[in-house]
């Protein structure tokens, strides 16, 4: 196994989207793209240079093969990845259009991922040579196996001095369908955390209260406070800022907040004609992740990590295989010019 810059640990997921614009089996045909919020950082950062490898479980078939192969094409080792009985986590996706919002089907209970065992990962040969561990919400959600995992790979990396990255991804629906405490779950995952992708609602169900300041980067900063106070590890909390002016136009503008004090702003980019906003949070945290791994100043940092974001909207699929050129491309002057 290489020594990783950065493990991701994760469901890898297959996609199974309508045609175009068409509703779900509206023909009989469907896209199929492989991906997974953490797995979809792990390609971000791999194709911006850095060494990065996923820990997982897939079933032990040709689908769990071609997700793995898939994640291998981008970049990602692997070697981490293990086989089991079992099925394929699947979601389905209807992409909106107009006045039609998109609409997201899951199918991933009992899968091989969430069915594993919590002690059957070795943490310490896992993390070996890792600086950095990738996180999400979307893990312990999906049952206590996947919980326990989840909080045991947080707490082994923090023993070992490894950085965690942790995106809040909090999905009420699968929490629910196996009565899982999310608050309590959260908040020891919040407490693991160097870095947050959070904003005041992630805050609100891990600490509890309400923001009710009139502007929405008011209500970040009074999250940011509160998470600050509340969990010591916490350096970093990064968000972005969405307006849904219909379902091709959006805006979109980002926050980098420190625990110094520091506030860092990137300006709300138009996106129009979006082709999938599929992954894209998880192309913003790869940015982030990326500028605070090489060393940028928080300003160019958020505003790398926006760039990115805002590019996923316009590449079909979970992943975002663009290069660090591609981004600072978009971050300059004439960006928009052909380039021959």
């Amino acid at each position: 196994m290489i020594s990783p810059r950065v493990v991701c640990f994760g469901e890898l997921l297959l996609r199974l989207g309508a045609p175009g614009n068409q509703l779900l089996l509206q023909s009989p045909a469907l896209d199929v793209h492989a991906g997974g919020a953490e797995a979809n950082v792990g390609v971000s950062l791999a194709h911006f240079g850095h060494e990065v490898a996923m820990i997982s479980v897939v079933a032990d078939n040709p689908l769990g093969a071609a997700v793995a192969g898939e994640l291998r094409r981008h970049g990602v080792d692997t070697s981490r990845v293990r086989r089991s009985d079992g099925r394929m986590g699947l979601y389905f996706l209807t992409t909106g259009a107009g006045h039609r919002p998109s609409e997201v089907v899951y199918d991933r209970a009992d899968s091989a991922f969430a069915s594993a065992r919590a002690d059957s990962y070795d943490w310490p040969a896992l993390l070996q040579g890792a600086q950095w561990l990738h996180l999400s919400g979307v893990s312990p959600a999906l049952g206590m196996e996947a919980a326990q995992a989840t909080l045991a790979a947080a707490r082994a990396a923090n023993e070992r001095g490894i950085k965690v990255s942790f995106d809040g991804n909090f999905r009420p629906k699968l929490w629910e369908r196996w009565g899982g405490d999310a608050k309590a779950i959260l908040r020891d995952l919040f407490d693991c955390a160097h870095i947050v992708f959070a904003d005041y609602r992630d805050i609100g169900v891990v600490l509890g209260g309400e923001f009710n300041q009139s502007e929405p980067q008011a209500r970040v900063d009074a999250a940011a406070a509160m998470a600050f106070a509340a969990f010591p590890r916490l350096q970093y909390m990064a968000c972005t800022q969405r307006t849904a002016h219909s379902v091709g136009h959006h805006s979109l503008g980002a926050m980098l907040l420190g625990r110094d004090g520091s506030r860092a702003l990137a300006p709300a980019e138009e996106l129009t004609d979006i082709v999938d906003r599929i992954g894209g949070g998880d192309a913003f945290a790869a940015g982030v992740l990326h500028g605070l791994i090489e060393g940028m100043d928080a300003e160019t940092t958020i505003r790398f990590g926006l760039a990115a974001g805002c590019l996923k909207h316009s590449i079909p699929g979970d992943f975002n295989p663009v290069g660090v050129a591609d981004v600072m491309a978009l971050m300059g002057e004439g960006k928009f010019d052909v380039r021959r």
